[in-house]
């Protein structure tokens, strides 16, 4: 596979799912990846990105922006408070908005630096203990409240329980965003991707499959 492949299967899946490619927003999901591997994307032209680590993106993505320009950096992993300044330093976007003391946090950091990335809320759509975001009937009052932050909150994140069909998950995802008019779904990774695309996701992050096998040291 690679990155022609996954744009190609995108294009397919909106094909048949009645939509534009261009709703779809491609985030190639470039952690623990070598550097030549992602410098072999950005070669392609690709420019949209995700980390899951403030650190790694920190250690990674100035030196790419200096020598690529325009690069739209989506960090898509747990982020700590005490790590939220610099990852909205970083990012264009953040999409694992999780907690309330995380929202006040990032709205406070928003009236100092003037600016914050766009956010996409997680939602915990299969209320697993281990994983982090907003239970779902807890989704309602917490958007409301990221809004009263002044928070420009885009849409909504999951990801769904591995033994579970993802659809479901995405199903919902979708029916929680459209009663609070989010339009931003950023749902979908390599093995279920095309299912999201089908139930309206904007936002698809593939990683594996158009790196290659990861590469932990």
């Amino acid at each position: 596979m690679g990155l022609q492949d996954i744009q190609d299967r995108i294009a397919k899946a909106a094909n048949k799912a009645n939509r534009s490619e261009d709703e779809i927003t491609l985030i190639a999901v470039s952690k623990v990846q070598p550097n030549d591997r992602v410098a072999a994307i950005l070669d392609q032209g690709h420019r949209v990105f995700g980390e899951n680590k403030v650190q790694e993106a920190a250690g990674k993505w100035p030196d790419f922006r200096q020598d690529y320009g325009g690069i739209d950096l989506h960090l898509i992993g747990p982020l700590q408070t005490n790590k939220a300044r610099q990852a909205m330093q970083l990012a264009q976007s953040i999409h694992t908005l999780d907690r309330p003391k995380l929202a006040q946090t990032i709205a406070r950091l928003a009236q100092e630096l003037g600016a914050c990335p766009d956010l996409f809320i997680q939602i915990n759509t299969g209320e697993e203990d281990q994983k982090a975001g907003i239970a779902p009937q807890d989704a309602d009052a917490f958007i409301a409240q990221a809004r009263a932050l002044d928070l420009p909150v885009k849409g909504l994140m999951c990801i769904p329980p591995v033994d579970e069909e993802p659809s479901l998950h995405f199903a919902l995802l979708a029916k929680i965003a459209a009663r609070n008019d989010l339009k931003g779904l950023s749902m979908g990774m390599s093995s279920d991707f095309e299912s999201a695309i089908a139930l309206g996701a904007t936002h698809v992050r593939v990683g594996s499959a158009i790196f290659g096998d990861r590469v932990y040291e």
